[in-house]
């Protein structure tokens, strides 16, 4: 497969500094909002990246679910590889991509448990079904068929069957607290438009990068 010419110019916009919030938060929004209107299919899912204990790096794609000034939260069983390697490491990087805009957003962060509260508060939000599914999966342990995870789908289904699902002491979220937020816009002739906002403080630094 030769995929030497297969590219696309990139010119549906432009960043520049005066286009930019002073806080990369309210940058975000302004463009997660853009992305939810320009009917991008699942504008909230992001590549977590994380580093096991032999130094391999590791992606996968998650749910953004909740987002402020303090960080960026997403939900997992606590038992998956992501989280054992946060537990090692919390050191992560987010990415956003949206190619349909042209855009991506990079964030690098340190994470950490949310409250249990706040778990129960988003478990209890979800579809019953997904409830469910948090207990009947061992997320990231081997499984000898998808029949034997049905069974144990079902099994969990007749378990709580009458009342409330509570929440499995082993599924929770994760809030990534930004360190740098790097928003990346195509630009034509491959120069492409890049700035990334530092932490300094209680502020940010902004600085534009080469492509």
């Amino acid at each position: 497969m030769d995929l030497n010419n297969l590219r696309r110019e990139y010119l549906q916009d432009g960043l520049s500094r005066n286009l930019l919030e002073d806080n990369p938060v309210n940058q975000f929004q302004k463009w997660l909002r853009q992305a939810i209107d320009a009917e991008i299919k699942d504008p909230t899912a992001m590549s977590v990246a994380t580093v096991d204990v032999h130094g391999q790096p590791r992606q996968r794609f998650v749910l953004l679910k909740q987002m402020d000034n303090d960080g960026f939260v997403f939900f997992t069983n606590y038992e998956s590889k992501k989280a054992s390697d946060i537990a090692l490491n919390p050191l992560v990087s987010l990415h956003f991509p949206w190619h349909a805009l042209e855009r991506q957003v990079k964030i690098c962060g340190r994470a950490e448990k949310v409250k249990t509260s706040e778990s129960l508060k988003y478990f209890l939000s979800r579809p019953e079904e997904s409830q469910l599914a948090a207990w009947a999966s061992r997320q990231s342990s081997r499984l000898s068929s998808r029949q034997a995870l049905l069974s144990q789908f079902a099994a969990m289904k007749e378990k709580f069957k009458s009342g409330s699902i509570p929440l499995p002491d082993f599924w929770g979220g994760f809030r990534v607290v930004p360190s740098s937020i790097e928003f990346w816009q195509g630009g034509g002739n491959r120069l492409h438009d890049r700035f990334e906002y530092t932490r300094n403080g209680d502020a940010w630094d902004i600085q534009r990068l080469a492509p």
